[in-house]
């Protein structure tokens, strides 16, 4: 039966340059990286070496420690360089794309749930599944109590999944088939007000409405179908789905994207249909501004990649906002008629419908962690967010499980850490956390 959720606690930041709804036209770049980094607490062993020809769908490198889990090239080119960092960790796989795209040709079917684990692995659209507890790809092992995916993207100047999705409806619906052969329970499809997911079937269509983060899949999760110790749901995000749908209907590893370039240091923000793993600089150089700050996802939880950096696997938006770095004469005592706050401290509470051109600014340095309020404001579970934080910082793995560590990933919370009077570094304090209590206790 479909649920409807309505989230009060959290806060919408309404930034400046949100994409237009036009898709824009861009040529194919030729240098594309895979970043092993995007897969968090992956040990990539390589497949390649630098010379080696690859087609779209070509095993580039695996998991040491679970081998069925392939990470295969976005295009057809020539491997070009491997890119190691401290301890020869690998950072990226470089590649120059041909000017033609050849893929690899996979038979593929979706009778059962080994039919299509094996499909999505040996073509290396297996890492689109997620899991929690740890916020890390799923293991293809284990069983999950249910399946989510998430229709909505309610952060900062967020692409729009359902023009994403528009006009491939029956791809997407092909992939919402083979999703639910992987799980025993439901598969949810969570989404607000738009009216194209409500033809979807073999799925649970859950309505969710409400300020960010009720977007974020862990916080649908908390409020449809809990994660308890010992339990595993898998997630993934809406336009996930259509890379898989086209897998079970084409038999190849297609991975175009359209993604939303947004930001107020955008010229011209509006969407383009890319591959991941793209250069960025090759494709928006002429776009992005200098003095930008260039994120692959969204600006609370995206990573710094520079101009020069590459399209993550699992992002559907760049964003280009101010650097920052200025001094700013008296700070927070001006009144800052132009600048944001969570609270009152400055006087935008007064126009909520007012869109603002942020920098990256922390405004501040980091001090006490204090118990303020401020962060029960923004996070809609019902978990203690500074307690569970101050386990996590005394790496007091009981405390965490009782405070509700299972259910919880950094991006959940991104809004803590803007608003943070202390200006502690949240995610990353979770991110570390999650680590701890995997390593001994998953």
């Amino acid at each position: 039966m479909s649920q409807i959720v309505k989230i009060s606690k959290g806060a919408n930041i309404k930034l400046t340059g949100a994409a237009e709804k036009v898709l824009g036209n861009i040529e194919r770049p030729t240098s594309f990286a895979v970043c092993p980094p995007n897969f968090h607490g992956l040990m990539p062993k390589l497949a390649v070496k630098a010379g080696d020809k690859v087609k779209a769908g070509s095993t580039l490198f695996f998991d040491k420690y679970n081998e069925q889990i392939k990470f295969t090239s976005p295009i057809s080119g020539e491997v070009v360089e491997i890119i190691r960092g401290a301890k020869r960790k690998i950072l990226e796989v470089k590649l120059k794309a041909d000017s033609v795209l050849a893929y690899e040709k996979f038979e593929v079917s979706a009778a059962s749930a080994q039919d299509v684990k094996s499909a999505l692995l040996i073509s290396g659209l297996w890492p689109f599944l997620k899991q929690r507890p740890y916020d890390i790809v799923a293991n293809p092992s284990d069983s999950p109590k249910s399946i989510h995916i998430t229709g909505i993207d309610s952060s900062p100047i967020a692409a729009d999944y359902e023009f994403l999705i528009k006009g491939q409806e029956d791809v997407f619906q092909k992939g919402l088939d083979a999703l639910a052969k992987l799980t025993s329970g439901k598969v949810h499809l969570n989404v607000n007000d738009k009216t194209l997911f409500d033809s979807a079937k073999n799925v649970q269509i859950n309505k969710i409405s409400g300020p960010h983060p009720s977007g974020n899949v862990g916080i649908q999760v908390h409020h449809i179908d809990p994660v308890n110790k010992g339990e595993i749901v898998w997630v993934l995000r809406a336009p996930d789905v259509l890379s898989i749908g086209r897998l079970f209907k084409d038999g190849k590893y297609d991975a175009s994207k359209v993604v939303a370039l947004a930001g107020s240091k955008v010229s011209s923000p509006k969407y383009y249909k890319v591959l991941p793993g793209a250069n960025i600089k090759e494709m928006f150089g002429n776009e992005i501004n200098n003095g930008s700050r260039v994120i692959s996802g969204n600006v609370l939880s995206g990573d710094d990649v520079s101009i020069d950096g590459y399209v993550g696997f699992y992002d559907y938006q760049i964003c280009a906002i101010p650097e920052g770095g200025e001094d700013e004469m008296f700070g927070w005592m001006a009144p800052r008629f132009n600048k944001f706050s969570l609270s009152k401290t400055f006087f935008s509470w007064m126009t909520p419908n007012k869109e603002y051109d942020l920098n990256t600014n922390m405004n501040g340095e980091e001090r006490a962690f204090v118990v303020t309020g401020e962060y029960e404001k923004v996070f809609p579970m019902d978990i203690l967010p500074v307690f569970l934080l101050k386990s996590m910082i005394t790496e007091d793995i009981d405390a965490m499980e009782g405070l509700g560590v299972y259910e919880v990933a950094p991006e959940d919370f991104a809004l803590c850490e803007y608003g943070c009077t202390s200006k502690i570094e949240t995610q990353k304090i979770v991110r570390k956390a999650l680590d701890l209590v995997k390593r001994e206790c998953g």
